[in-house]
């Protein structure tokens, strides 16, 4: 096992002790890829060699360390891969190095939803043809998948579920991202209350955006569940922007795409990734009159909120 993926137990609002914990990996691997807002991809191929111990016994060290320097636990999957390591992780628990071996026999018996990339959506469609764990999907003509999922889905599905995994891990910091959390004072069940924490995610996140000056090109949305469990889903926008409707717009489609039935939700993070400098962006002018206005509002808003407080204006979802 040479890749980990690190999961900090973080308390709510806590995100900023990311890059210290991020600093605790490093000195292991300089290879470290930050997954915000509380985790890490860690390279650890030349530590092993250079230590003489293995992932997972480095692991062990990482997870003493974290709690004794930061008083925070962390749940660790290993594999050969980002992609197995990521996988790994969904079923760990904190004091638990989790580990998925390479190969597909490692793999074969979990569901279809356990590997990343696949939604709802394909899911049902694979489950409707019996092809309902990694294992059949694996033993599955690549000429049949493709035919359900398309061609360019279909191949990436069969060499994952084969255990191929072509990723890496990419160093990089938090600084390239924002993020909103809003956390339910009680585990939610209703979808307006989950929506409703979505406008006001997004309407912050935008607030935020627009301050520094950025716009963000995608936008990640997890839901963290009553089992610690979480589901992640990306998307990217059709231009970099830190517009809050638009915003808003794509995090009613990732919420709405993972079609939670009687969901008990604890929290909801929004997070605006690949930002770059405003000016640098473009904007697809239209001859809708109700666009210019609404971004118009949008910066008196803005000048309000910075003279008045943040809740000086607000969606009048929200006031409500």
């Amino acid at each position: 096992m040479t890749i980990l993926c690190v999961r900090f137990q973080l308390p709510p609002m806590y995100e900023a002790a990311l890059p210290g914990l991020l600093g605790l990996l490093e000195e292991f691997t300089p290879v470290v890829e930050a997954l915000p807002p509380d985790g890490a991809l860690a390279d650890l191929r030349g530590a092993e060699r250079y230590f003489g111990r293995t992932a997972v016994e480095l692991a062990a060290v990482i997870r003493v360390r974290a709690l004794a320097l930061h008083g925070v636990d962390c749940a660790i999957g290993a594999g050969p891969g980002p992609m197995l390591a990521r996988m790994a992780l969904r079923d760990a628990r904190p004091g638990v190095t989790r580990v998925l071996p390479a190969g597909p026999d490692g793999i074969a018996g979990l569901p279809v939803t356990a590997l990343p990339g696949v939604g709802t959506a394909t899911a049902r469609t694979l489950c409707e043809y019996g092809l309902d764990t990694l294992g059949r999907v694996a033993a599955a003509p690549l000429s049949t998948l493709q035919r359900l999922v398309g061609a360019r889905a279909g191949r990436e599905l069969h060499e994952k579920a084969n255990g191929v995994d072509r990723g890496r891990v990419v160093p990089n910091g938090v600084s390239r991202s924002l993020a909103e959390e809003r956390r339910f004072d009680r585990d939610e069940l209703n979808p307006e209350h989950h929506r409703r924490a979505l406008v006001c995610a997004a309407e912050e996140l935008g607030v935020r955006l627009r301050a520094v000056e950025k716009v963000c090109r995608t936008l990640t949305l997890t839901v963290r569940y009553a089992d610690r469990s979480a589901t992640t889903r990306s998307r990217t926008l059709p231009e970099p922007t830190a517009h809050s409707p638009a915003l808003t717009r794509t995090a009613y489609d990732l919420y709405d795409a993972l079609a939670l039935q009687r969901a008990r939700v604890r929290a909801i993070t929004l997070r605006a990734e690949g930002l770059s400098p405003a000016e640098q962006a473009s904007h697809q002018l239209t001859f809708d009159p109700v666009d210019e206005r609404v971004r118009r509002i949008e910066e008196v808003a803005d000048r309000a909120r910075a003279k008045f407080g943040p809740r000086a204006v607000m969606p009048g979802r929200l006031a409500a």
